[in-house]
Parts: structure tokens; sequence; C-alpha cells
């Protein structure tokens, strides 16, 4: 991927990082004893924002009671934690549009020379390889390749690498959004799948999920999705009394919390309802491997998707879980 920075956008050659994402064996830098500054850059993704950005988050306040702490990226991520007295925003839009280059020279835009870098393998660095920071101030989090071929969760090896950089003890994922007065339900539910369609289960599955969930008697509240198409989706399948929810994710986040079980496909409301101690029900489906299905599974119960029972081990967790 050097390479292909190289020739896609040669004049960003100084900003290549040597070491790249894996640092070839090279062990951080020592963190300096006090900082006045600590910019944490977003993974962009909500879900990755808070199964990997928030734990590195909880680490830099409590190596650094006194510190300055930044969330550099998007204004949609950072309203995850916007209820954070601790954490101000450093805004920074990752470039979706345009040619490889413009999106390569969009990264190499992002210099912070002030405080250090905590990075936890962000698009905005592209994955590490381009240099935002000087290097002794920067430390990045290498999540492709750390804990090698365990199937540890992402959140307990960016602890455990928070640990070994920092000294930090205990650093775990949470949410901090602004609290909404909007009126929540017993069960919060998320049928989106980020333009992935391999996430969805197929036939009747959606509509047969919700009315089940809605026989317990407990109110439901779910969410849209992120397109018109995903709205229709959840219209088509909706079953009388359910309420929905369309709008800002960090809303939904908010009552996601105050809910009493999640249900969903793989997505950033089950990590939301992972870090703020709800009882989930994640339906897995779509991974390129079993090591990814096992990096980015929340605590809860996680069903296979592709299952043919799918339904019916649904119904088992449910009654397994606190009543609404």
């Amino acid at each position: 991927m050097s390479d292909v920075i190289a020739r896609a956008a040669p004049e960003l050659g100084s900003r290549l990082r040597p070491f790249g994402p894996r640092h070839s064996g090279r062990p951080p830098a020592s963190p300096p004893g006090t900082a006045n500054r600590v910019y944490v850059l977003s993974r962009v993704t909500l879900g990755a924002d808070v199964a990997v950005t928030s734990v590195l988050l909880d680490a830099a306040k409590r190596r650094y009671p006194h510190a300055e702490i930044l969330f550099a990226g998007p204004r949609k991520s950072y309203e995850l934690f916007e209820d954070d007295a601790r954490v101000r925003h450093f805004p920074f839009e990752y470039a979706r549009g345009g040619s490889l280059a413009d999106r390569l020279r969009a990264s190499a835009s992002l210099w912070i020379e002030d405080g250090i870098v905590i990075d936890p393998d962000s698009r905005l660095s592209q994955l590490g390889l381009i240099s935002v920071s000087p290097e002794d101030r920067y430390f990045f989090f290498p999540s492709r390749s750390y804990g090698g071929e365990s199937l540890d969760r992402l959140p307990d090896l960016a602890a455990r690498w928070a640990h070994e950089v920092f000294g930090v003890e205990g650093a775990r994922p949470y949410i901090a959004p602004r609290e909404t007065h909007v009126l929540t339900a017993d069960i919060t539910v998320s049928l989106g799948v980020g333009d992935n369609e391999s996430k969805r289960a197929g036939g009747d599955f959606e509509r047969e999920l919700l009315r089940a969930l809605a026989s317990t008697g407990a109110s439901l509240l779910v969410d849209k999705g992120g397109s018109p198409q995903e709205a229709a989706l959840v219209e088509q399948a909706l079953p009388r009394g359910a309420r929905t929810h369309q709008g800002a994710f960090a809303v939904f986040a908010s009552l996601i919390r105050r809910s009493k079980l999640f249900v969903g496909y793989d997505s950033a409301g089950g990590h939301v309802a992972s870090a703020s101690g709800i009882p989930v029900i994640s339906i897995a489906k779509g991974f390129a491997s079993d090591r990814m299905a096992a990096r980015w599974k929340p605590n809860g119960v996680v069903l296979d998707g592709d299952d043919p029972l799918l339904l019916q081990k649904v119904k088992a967790a449910m009654s397994l879980t606190p009543g609404p």
C-alpha cells in the first residue's frame, strides 16, 4: 500500500511512515509523563469508534488527568462522546469522494504539531501509513495485527495495548451522548446493515423477528437505518404499536442505553449496547473470516445469521435475557 500511495500521490513520499502500521517490530516510543493535549483519532465508522476508539479515549483520560483530550474526526462520531466534559472536538472529516489521490491528499492535510497523538488504526491516517504528527509523539494501535491469531475481542485488545504502552489498567469502551427527552422502549432494534447486504438475513426473517419481539408485550423502538431503502424495509416489517427512530445516531445510542435489550444485526447499535451494559442479541453474518467475526463481536448473545433455525434461536435467547 505504501507503494500505491507513492505512485498515486508522489508528492506525499515524505509523509509516508517508514515503519508502516505494523512498525516492523519496532517498539513504540515511551509516552511522556505529562501532556497538555492528547489527540485521539477517530476510526470514522461509528461501531469502531465505540468498540476501539472509546477505549483509547478512556485510557488517555486516565493516563493524563489534567490534559485536554481531543477527539479528531467527524462530528457524527464525536456526538457519541459530546457529553463527556473531558473530551473536546477537533473537527476533521474523512474524504470519501474523489480519486484515490484526492483522498490521500486529504489525509495528508491532517498535521498535529502539539501534544501527543493516539491512532487506533484510523482511516484518517490511512491505517497508519501517512504521518500525521512527529513520530516521537505518535502512538499507533495496530488493531489488525495486535493479538496475533487469537480470537480476542477488539475492545479487550485495545485495553491490553493501552496497558502495555501507557500503563493504564482497565480501560474500557464507553459512550457519552447528550441525553435526549425522546421516550425510549423496552427493546431497541436495529436492522441496518450499512450498505453491506451480506449482513442481512433473507426471507421474512425481519418481519417475523419484530413480531416475535412484539409478542412479548414489551415496547419496541426500531431504528430506520441510514438510507431510504433501509427505512422502507423497516416500514414493511414493522408490527402495529412499534415506534421508530430516524435521525442522528447519537440520539438512538442514548435510547439504546436506556432500554432493557438490544436486538439487531452486527452494527454500531450492538457495540453501544455492549459498552453500556445492556443485554445484546446480535445477528452476525457476512464476515470474511472467523477471526474477524470474533474481533468484532459485542458482549452478549451472538447468533449465526446463516443458521436456518435463526428465529428460533433468537426466541430462545430472549427467554434468557431479563424481562421487560
